[in-house]
């Protein structure tokens, strides 16, 4: 009896198809349709049987491991279609994240106090003690304090754009506030420096001149002296609060030599901002308290001012 030889394995993309079947050529047809499977196989029949087997296993080994590979290339090609679009979303929204984390953030407080006028101790003494209330309400830290006495110092406009100068270099200026606290007497033209025999003025126009250099974006500044609300239009904006003893046509009171606080400086500092939740409020208590004490006293109100400042009041957090 022959044997019609099998063909060998179509191949179709790196997948073996499996031929049909092939009967005998001499076997009589199936009713069912299907040839018929004889029981006595030659031994070349047999070889070629197990050696069909071995390769249909190995094509069904090598049609799982391309359809895996496929895969593996799918994902590495979808990852690098994305990869671009990706990259550019976190570029664009990172700095926006990072400016609310810093905005959230705590935020470093650098306190500077001057007492500019030396002749009497009033001014040293408020500088000195506002200074601390206020690093200590709000975390000041460095809090540097200047002033000058009737021999001299270094309370000096020179000597305030210096110390500013060296104090921002070592703030971050988007995030950091600066603290300034400036008190002397005062006139429409500005504040009386004196320290020894030198005698200056510092003007707003100086003034302002001074903090822009800082380059500093938020800042707080207090002034105590008579019409120190003229300050006020060249300072104030929306990062730059300003708070005043008086408005630019009034003097302010209680300068005298043995005091430690003038009436402004005691009722905002050392009465006001201790049990405040904010500047705004110290500010509103110690208006109420200055007013009452002027009239008191008989005295033209000296009408303090606040101004500016949006952007800032809600980061000074007071400590609890």
């Amino acid at each position: 009896m022959r044997w019609a030889r099998p063909r060998p394995p179509a191949r179709l993309d790196h997948v073996f198809i499996e031929p049909e079947e092939v009967a005998p050529a001499s076997a009589a047809p199936d009713p069912r349709g299907s040839p018929i499977v004889l029981q006595a196989l030659e031994p070349e029949r047999i070889r070629h049987t197990y050696r069909w087997r071995a390769h249909r296993a190995a094509s069904a080994r090598l049609l799982v491991a391309i359809v895996e590979w496929r895969f593996v290339m799918m994902s590495k090609s979808l990852v690098s279609r994305l990869g671009a679009p990706l990259a550019v979303i976190f570029l664009t929204f990172a700095p926006m994240f990072a400016a609310v984390c810093a905005a959230e953030g705590p935020h470093k407080v650098t306190v500077v106090s001057f007492g500019l006028f030396g002749d009497q101790g009033v001014f040293r003494s408020e500088a000195t003690s506002a200074a601390h209330i206020v690093g200590s309400r709000f975390g000041g830290d460095p809090v540097v304090i200047r002033f000058n006495t009737k021999t001299g110092g270094g309370a000096t406009v020179e000597g305030l754009a210096a110390t500013l100068q060296a104090a921002a270099k070592e703030m971050n200026g988007e995030s950091d506030i600066l603290f300034l606290i400036l008190t002397s007497h005062g006139s429409p033209h500005g504040l009386a420096v004196t320290a020894g025999p030198l005698a200056e003025t510092l003007t707003p126009s100086n003034l302002a001149e001074m903090l822009d250099r800082t380059g500093v974006r938020h800042k707080v500044v207090v002034i105590s002296a008579c019409y120190s609300g003229i300050f006020i239009p060249r300072l104030a904006d929306a990062d730059t609060l300003v708070i005043t003893a008086a408005d630019a046509h009034h003097a302010s009171f209680g300068c005298e030599d043995k005091a430690k606080w003038t009436y402004f400086g005691d009722a905002f500092f050392n009465v006001a901002l201790r049990p405040a939740k904010s500047l705004k409020d110290a500010f509103l208590v110690a208006r109420s308290l200055v007013l009452k004490r002027e009239l008191r006293q008989g005295f033209d109100p000296s009408h303090p001012q606040m101004a500016g400042g949006g952007n800032v009041e809600t980061l000074l957090v007071a400590r609890r």
